[in-house]
C-alpha cells in the first residue's frame, strides 16, 4: 500500500475554501484536469470527464462538514491503482488555511514511484489551482 499526501497553505479562511471544494460535485469548478462532473446515486457517486477525455467514477465514502473534509474511493479509472481511498480537507491556520489532499492505494501495472508520481501530480495540479485562485499565506 502506497500513501501520499500533499498540502498547500492559502491566504483565506477555511470556510471560504470549503465553500469551493466541499461540494463533492465541484471538482470541475476548480481542478484544471476535470472538465465535467455529474452526481448519481443520491449524490454519493460522481462521474468525472477529464480534459483529455478520460473518465473516472468516484464514490463518496465519508463526509464531515464540521471538520471540512470528505473521503472518496475510485470505482473506475484509467489509473494504475486499486483499493484507492483519498481524503480532501481544509483546516484553519494562523494566517489562513491549509488544504490537504491525501490518499492510499495499491499499485497496479507500474512501479510504486510512477503511481505515486501520477497521483501526486493530480493532487498538486488541484492544489496549485487553489493557490492561484486564493493566494498564498
Amino acid at each position: 500500500m502506497v500513501e501520499i499526501s500533499k498540502s498547500v497553505d492559502l491566504g483565506v479562511d477555511a470556510a471560504t475554501v470549503w465553500a469551493v471544494i466541499g461540494d463533492f460535485n465541484s471538482l470541475a469548478d476548480w481542478h484544471p484536469a476535470v472538465s465535467q462532473s455529474r452526481l448519481e446515486d443520491d449524490g454519493n457517486l460522481r462521474r468525472l470527464v477529464l480534459a483529455d477525455g478520460g473518465k473516472i467514477v468516484e464514490r463518496l465514502e465519508n463526509r464531515d462538514d464540521a471538520a471540512r473534509r470528505y473521503s472518496y474511493s475510485i470505482a473506475q479509472a484509467p489509473l494504475p491503482v486499486t483499493d484507492y481511498l483519498a481524503t480532501l480537507g481544509v483546516c484553519e491556520t494562523g494566517d489562513g488555511c491549509r488544504v490537504t489532499w491525501s490518499g492510499r492505494f495499491t499499485v497496479s501495472g507500474t512501479s510504486e514511484a510512477e503511481a505515486a508520481a501520477i497521483i501526486g501530480g493530480i493532487y498538486e495540479a488541484g492544489l496549485t489551482a487553489l493557490q492561484e485562485r486564493f493566494g498564498s499565506q
